[in-house]
């Protein structure tokens, strides 16, 4: 499939290239993407106490092989996910080839999907996409867009300073190998602050935010509402018109 007559500008191939070629291995819990299941649970489970996803619309951004998005599936929500990875997007049809639910996965970017889709969806999830792409706000311009008014957008992403650099890149990266060398790039990594004000400006309240830290001892994660210094999740309103 091509990516023809479609918005994409703010994309980073070389980051495209570089999750398309681990898509085979999307759904080894023991490979690459392993840190993204052990912290699914968790992340889902933010998401539907504060959404409901039970028969709600919902689109989730830069799903990658859909761990998160066949996850909301199996939670009753009807979902669309959207990449511009075409080998992501096809580990993630395949998987879900032998589950029993259904997942819409389509290879376009939010940008577009925006133009075509305005305030179709109750939820919108972008989870540690953010960091991958030129120029977030655009993501969450776009976002909001695809929001009913009142519905909810849920964000992950990694915060910029010296503690996140030694944990998410030199901890998990290089001492502790949770993921591949490369993976992220200091420089794009977004302070909740940033992430905030991009909201606010597209028309979207802050509800709540909370960290999602990791124990190297026990090898657990957990969410802990007092630490954001590291990967953070966000969650926002689009205001009622």
């Amino acid at each position: 499939m091509t990516v023809s007559n479609m918005h994409t500008a703010n994309v980073d191939h070389s980051e495209i290239d570089k999750f398309s070629a681990l898509a085979d291995r999307w759904w080894d819990r023991e490979g690459e993407f392993k840190p993204l299941h052990e912290i699914n649970p968790l992340r889902l489970d933010f998401i539907d106490a504060r959404a409901c996803l039970a028969g709600r619309e919902v689109l989730d951004v830069g799903c990658g092989g859909g761990i998160l998005a066949e996850s909301m599936a199996h939670r009753g929500a009807r979902v669309t996910a959207i990449d511009l990875s075409e080998a992501a997007l096809d580990a993630g049809r395949r998987h879900a080839e032998s589950q029993p639910v259904e997942v819409d996965y389509r290879l376009i970017s939010v940008e577009q999907l925006a133009e075509e889709m305005p305030q179709h969806f109750d939820v919108v999830t972008c989870m540690e996409m953010l960091e991958h792409v030129p120029d977030p706000e655009s993501v969450i311009k776009a976002c909001v867009r695809l929001l009913k008014p009142g519905g909810h957008l849920m964000l992950s992403t990694i915060n910029r300073n010296p503690r996140a650099y030694a944990l998410a890149i030199l901890g998990a990266e290089y001492v502790l190998g949770l993921v591949p060398r490369g993976t992220h790039d200091y420089s794009r990594f977004i302070r909740p602050s940033e992430l905030a004000h991009w909201c606010r400006e597209a028309g979207a309240r802050i509800c709540e935010q909370s960290g999602l830290t990791y124990n190297p001892l026990t090898r657990r994660f957990r969410l802990d509402a007092t630490d954001v210094a590291v990967n953070y999740l966000m969650h926002t309103r689009k205001e009622a018109e």
